[in-house]
């Protein structure tokens, strides 16, 4: 992955997490986007797991935020809404 692409992906992750934090834990758009940072830095090139948050979708990660791993009991919550889908 080159650092274009890394950066660009590393938004969109941000984006995608703001966005659940909005919708669905109610916050208001700053501390959303705050929170998506804390959950994304931006790692340098070097870093030796600099991609490891990517593993698992925003989705997934701002879940956890959320409720926690019971989450995946919670058939509504299992899998991303199509909204958050159009957000690529």
């Amino acid at each position: 992955m080159t650092e274009e692409e890394y950066v660009a992906y590393l938004a969109g992750e941000r984006r995608r997490y703001a966005w659940v934090m909005r919708t669905h834990g109610g916050m208001p758009a700053g501390r959303a986007a705050h929170e998506a940072m804390d959950c994304y830095p931006y790692e340098p090139p070097e870093a030796a797991y600099r991609t490891l948050v990517f593993h698992d979708e925003a989705w997934h990660w701002a879940m956890l935020a959320l409720h926690g791993g019971d989450y995946v009991h919670r058939p509504g919550l299992v899998c991303p809404p199509e909204e958050y889908e159009a957000l690529d």
